[in-house]
């Protein structure tokens, strides 16, 4: 996965772009464009869709502290590039949107989830401790999982603008 100069500096800003959205979002607990990027970078760039993700992440990392909070991002946002890169390629036209919000959704619905291993290994939890830690959590996991269906719809605009730039080359 050889990167030219174009692509480090173009993933590098969408890395960039994905963090500030981030801080932009913040106003609105669970309510980001995290995984619209994550979905339309891995579309369009497929395994080099990576280098924009973990850019993020370690922006996270740089400007809110690598603390024990940050060490499933490590995993987290590739869970959603991978189930991204295990849909077909040929996805009927009318269901593309429908599928990448549901996809976008489910990520949502179990990011708590997605996310209680490492709290449970990184605190010493117990399967008990770690089922109620994720019971707790349920009703960020709800607006998260809504707020990424509804978000979702932007994830298609996001791919053409993202393949029209990729094509305008100068």
């Amino acid at each position: 996965m050889k990167l030219t100069v174009r692509e480090t500096a173009v993933f590098g800003m969408l890395g960039a772009l994905m963090y500030a959205s981030k801080v932009i979002m913040e106003f609105a607990p669970n309510i980001h464009l995290l995984g619209v990027f994550t979905i339309a970078l891995t579309v369009v760039y497929r395994k080099k869709a990576l280098y924009p993700i973990y850019t993020y992440v370690l922006l996270n990392g740089f400007f809110c502290g690598f603390a024990t909070w940050w060490i499933p991002y490590l995993y987290l946002w590739t869970v959603l590039w991978g189930v991204t890169m295990l849909l077909p390629k040929k996805i009927p036209k009318m269901a593309k949107p429908v599928i990448y919000m549901v996809v976008n959704a489910c990520h949502g619905f179990l990011f708590g989830t997605l996310y209680a291993p490492a709290q449970a290994l990184l605190f010493g939890y117990s399967f008990k401790a770690t089922v109620a830690w994720i019971i707790a959590g349920l009703p960020w996991d709800a607006i998260h999982g809504v707020s990424n269906f509804f978000c979702g719809m932007l994830i298609m605009p996001m791919i053409v603008l993202l393949r029209r730039l990729e094509n305008s080359e100068e």
